[in-house]
């Protein structure tokens, strides 16, 4: 079983920055695929990046492609998103997931899921 927990969220000005790290307990991090994916209100939740558990391949959905990076750091069992030029409608609720799939797009293949992390955009 894992434990994950999302933080660095908050409210920010549009075309700044925030880096969301996601924490991991309980299990072997290194051994997982992981995934950001975000939910608007009103809206599905969204793919946003995932890093395969080696961190040598990365993915993004088009809507955040060079702006966003997902990073790893195995040894302290965490997962970060690193958001640059952020804007309105980066606002949602971001969560980490967990899983082994190799399938990063769909939230069904991740085994296990934070809490999520408010991040809000303002003019």
């Amino acid at each position: 079983q894992v434990q994950l927990v999302e933080s660095g969220g908050g409210l920010v000005q549009a075309g700044d920055s925030l880096r969301l790290s996601c924490a991991a307990s309980g299990g072997t991090f290194s051994a997982y695929n992981m995934g950001w994916f975000r939910q608007a209100p009103g809206k599905q939740r969204e793919f946003v990046a995932a890093i395969r558990w080696s961190g040598s391949d990365t993915y993004y959905a088009d809507s955040v492609k060079g702006r966003f990076t997902i990073s790893r750091d195995n040894a302290k069992n965490t997962v970060y998103l690193q958001m640059n030029s952020l804007k309105l409608e980066d606002t949602a609720v971001y969560y980490c997931g967990a899983g082994y799939s190799t399938d990063y797009e769909k939230e069904r293949r991740y085994a296990y899921w934070g809490q999520g992390t408010q991040v809000t955009v303002s003019s």
